[in-house]
């Protein structure tokens, strides 16, 4: 049996997505398939796999899997993909309404392969001294340093990432490096396990601490530089601790397409 397939990239964070509003080809037990799909030697390669499936009340459903094959919370950049994706098939014009892990999302598309998706609002941010903890659909450590080049994102991500109060459940872990007109942020994946070259709920949430770090109360747009390319987060804070009417925007574009063979 073949699959249909499609590649997508947001700011280098790239998937696989597959079209299963009329035949299911993988399901949630496909663990193992998926992970081999996702693998950069054995398969297509990708940081995370997507199904696009019909919905009653949605125009579809976005069932997210890391590369590690296992179904993750929210991926910001994946969600943009797919966006993109409903786009190119023919299912969407100029916005959608669609459903994942997380809730309820929106987006709007301009242009060829730019999208603006609207994350759920964070109502809480835990602040230590030298950090923030959020979720943003995904549970993020941000860090702000002095210069992320001096950073090994890999070794200090996994410390954090594998520390005993995370090691369970995992959390992603951004390096944030503040410059004048925007921030730089480089990731480290849970569920990947490694650096990725962007990570939308991360940028996300590093946008979020930065807007705090200011004390703003007034609607901004964060320009931010992923090593994959440039995205911005336009977002309220809600005058409490934490922010709402979150937009991830950024280009989000169709690689090539092809036909998986032999993975069930």
């Amino acid at each position: 049996m073949t699959i249909p397939f499609h590649k997508y990239q947001g700011t280098g964070n790239d998937f696989v997505l597959i079209d299963q509003r009329t035949e299911r080809h993988l399901t949630r037990k496909d663990t193992d398939a998926i992970k081999q799909i996702c693998d950069r030697r054995f398969g297509v390669g990708a940081d995370g796999l997507i199904l696009l499936e019909a919905h009653e009340t949605y125009d579809f459903e976005m069932i997210y899997f890391n590369a590690d094959g296992r179904e993750s919370s929210m991926c910001g950049n994946g969600g943009r993909c797919i966006v993109a994706f409903a786009k190119y098939l023919g299912m969407i014009e100029a916005s959608t309404r669609f459903i994942a892990i997380d809730g309820p999302h929106e987006a709007e598309i301009k242009g060829a392969d730019w999208v603006a998706l609207k994350m759920i609002d964070v109502p809480e941010v835990e602040q230590g001294a030298d950090y923030f903890i959020l979720n943003t659909g995904s549970p993020h450590y941000v860090v702000f340093v002095e210069d992320i080049d001096d950073i090994d994102v890999v070794e200090n991500g996994k410390a954090i990432r594998y520390s005993k109060r995370f090691r369970e459940e995992g959390i992603n872990v951004n390096f944030v490096e503040k410059k004048k007109d925007k921030i730089i942020v480089a990731t480290y994946e849970r569920g990947v396990e490694d650096e990725t070259l962007s990570c939308g709920t991360g940028v996300t949430a590093a946008a979020i601490a930065y807007q705090l770090t200011k004390s703003s109360t007034e609607e901004t747009v964060t320009s931010i530089e992923a090593k994959g390319g440039e995205l911005s987060v336009k977002l309220t804070p809600d005058g409490k601790n934490g922010a709402e009417n979150i937009w991830l925007q950024g280009k989000a574009t169709r690689v090539f397409a092809g036909e998986l063979a032999n993975f069930l």
